[in-house]
């Protein structure tokens, strides 16, 4: 339901804080109930808006979420070059390590990177497309700089390093985070929990493995 005393924002200044409302409320639905569960709907309510009003700011929920994963990935990559920053001759124990772990430490992130491929892309324009991809490609340059200056990998390995993380992140992060009808099928039934997915091991080890093979070339 809208607030009581809503007003309808006029001024760039009350236009832009707007927009702010709309995509911090969408960040905290995503990151409570699952961006799966994110609606439109949802947004306006979470921020005290009429959901026509959404509507003025963004074009839909793929555009707004398309957004935060625009954030995550800038947020990820500053936070994983500030940690290599003067650091060299990693090990790839070392440069997985911080890889996965900034990774865990960002959820919304990671739930957001199955759905940019599967939806989010698909569903918005090729001004917004684009805009994503130039950042997301921003945020891969400045990941592959800042491991290739920290460890044994050239430029061309740790891109693909990098990509691999990106890649394995998605369905790996899924399937360590069933949803409640799942993780009581797993409970009940273990014999059906055919992968038994740990997020953060099981994506550390496949990344010190490809990270391995790649120094080896």
């Amino acid at each position: 339901m809208t607030k009581p005393g809503f007003q309808r924002a006029y001024s760039s200044e009350h236009k832009a804080q707007r927009a702010a409302d709309l995509m911090e409320a969408a960040r905290a639905l995503a990151a409570r109930d699952g961006v799966r569960g994110v609606t439109l709907t949802a947004i306006a309510q979470h921020a005290g808006v009429h959901v026509s009003a959404v509507r003025r700011y963004y074009a839909s929920r793929e555009e707004i979420l398309l957004n935060l994963a625009e954030e995550g990935y800038e947020d990820w990559s500053r936070a994983v070059a500030a940690q290599l920053s003067r650091r060299s001759n990693l090990t790839c124990g070392q440069l997985t390590g911080t890889l996965v772990a900034t990774l865990a430490e960002r959820p919304l992130f990671c739930d957001l990177l199955t759905h940019v491929t599967l939806s989010l892309e698909r569903e918005v324009t090729y001004e917004r497309v684009r805009t994503f991809k130039h950042a997301a490609g921003n945020a891969v340059a400045v990941l592959t700089g800042a491991i290739s200056t920290a460890s044994a990998l050239d430029r061309g390995q740790a891109q693909e390093l990098v990509i691999a993380a990106i890649a394995l992140t998605a369905p790996l992060w899924q399937a360590g985070h069933p949803g409640e009808t799942l993780a009581r099928l797993y409970q009940e039934e273990p014999a059906v929990a055919h992968i038994g997915i740990d997020f953060e091991p099981t994506l550390t080890r496949l990344l010190a493995a490809l990270c391995d093979g790649l120094t080896r070339n």
